[in-house]
């Protein structure tokens, strides 16, 4: 017997503080623990929810080996005392791991197979690092021309849409700085505040002289990645990182980075069940593939499917996460589409605040989520470019 599609609402989304790999707040902070401590903040703003009714935990890991492998899902559900009832698993679509869980989801919700789940994505870009720490590319990608891309560093891929589109170094650097400007407007306003839960992290100096380390514990609250001494004269003296003769660098480029998101989402018979306050209804998701060596136009296509999932016009939509992987293929982006650049990124994006690729769509969703309670909004949408060819759009409705 067939089952009427129901809504999928989202009642809790938090995330943790962006920190900069290798060296930034959690450095020294293990993914899996990272996640626990996500997903026990999720809770937390749920009190009235017990635990045991969660069916399954989706979480999107775009490296998911060492420190973040084994199924991460399941092991930051185990570190996090939740009880043994509930199931885990780790899925990976690169840079929209994080919104595909999300997506999964509510999907389970949608056809009816659970009423409450939770969606996460967690990345530590310190431990683990961008291809892995053995990858390997199949030889047969280098027979045909139209393979290699796949092979192709991403930011040659930004190098290749910067030039099909013809998106200048001058824009790019604009693009970057405007980010930067963003996000300490918006930490100084306090707009962060819903969405991140402080972490408390610790550090440890060794004292050579003694054989001691000096212990200090702090709580972090902020992204750590946008700079107050960012300017166009400083972003136009770095070199190009990708090409001797491009326009992609790295202060127009996203940032590497650790980070974590979670949310927890739930049927309409849950929320009054548990006396849950939804906060947004889950409306559409898209996927679409586009030519691997200029992979960053994927939400050139992946927008205008989800839109049309959802049955609404680009117009409709008042708040737009898209993730800044390069400030190239965003603008490439938001030029083709007629992109409202006052909706795009109103708290900066990804080359301020960084992007743990696999985390960044739960993270972004639970920005979109707060933004459009906060500001009264309807329609928002989580949106990126996703390696290897891919693009990805989600739609979320204030509730």
């Amino acid at each position: 017997m067939s089952k009427q599609i129901q809504d999928a609402y989202i009642v809790s989304a938090t995330r943790t503080p962006i920190g900069k790999s290798h060296r930034g707040y959690f450095r020294n902070y293990r993914p899996d623990d990272l996640l626990a401590t996500t997903l026990k903040a999720a809770l937390a703003a749920v009190p009235g929810l017990d635990p045991k009714v969660i069916e399954d935990i989706i979480c999107g890991c775009a490296i998911p080996e060492a420190q973040q492998g084994l199924n991460v899902a399941r092991i930051g559900a185990v570190l996090a005392g939740l009880p043994n009832s509930i199931g885990g698993i780790t899925v990976n679509r690169f840079c929209a791991s994080g919104l595909s869980a999300v997506q999964m989801a509510a999907d389970r919700i949608r056809v009816g197979e659970a009423e409450v789940m939770i969606a996460a994505g967690v990345e530590s870009m310190s431990m683990v690092p961008m291809m892995g720490n053995s990858p390997s590319l199949s030889p047969s990608i280098f027979e045909r021309d139209g393979d290699v891309g796949i092979a192709y560093g991403m930011g040659l891929t930004a190098e290749k849409v910067a030039q099909q589109w013809k998106v200048s170094r001058e824009a790019q650097d604009a693009f970057a700085l405007q980010s930067h400007q963003r996000a300490l407007a918006a930490q100084q306003a306090g707009e962060f505040a819903d969405e991140i839960t402080p972490i408390e992290v610790t550090d440890r100096t060794p004292d050579l002289a003694t054989g001691e380390s000096t212990v200090k514990t702090r709580t972090v609250s902020l992204d750590e990645g946008a700079r107050p001494d960012t300017s166009i004269e400083g972003l136009a003296k770095l070199r190009t990182v990708f090409a001797a003769r491009g326009s992609v660098t790295a202060g127009n480029s996203s940032q590497t980075s650790d980070g974590a998101g979670a949310l927890i989402i739930a049927s309409e018979k849950a929320c009054k069940q548990y006396d849950l306050k939804p906060l947004a209804r889950f409306v559409s998701f898209a996927s679409k593939g586009v030519p691997p060596h200029i992979m960053g136009i994927g939400p050139i296509e992946a927008i205008p499917a989800a839109l049309r999932y959802a049955g609404l016009t680009q117009d409709a939509i008042d708040w737009i996460e898209l993730n800044e992987a390069f400030a190239a293929q965003s603008i490439a982006v938001m030029n083709t589409l007629g992109l409202d650049p006052a909706k795009v990124n109103p708290m900066g994006g990804a080359i301020a605040l960084g992007h743990p690729l696999g985390a960044t769509g739960a993270i972004r969703s639970a920005t979109v989520v707060h933004a459009l309670q906060r500001k009264k909004l309807k329609y928002g949408m989580v949106t990126m470019c996703v390696g290897m060819g891919q693009g990805a759009a989600g739609i979320f409705e204030r509730v």
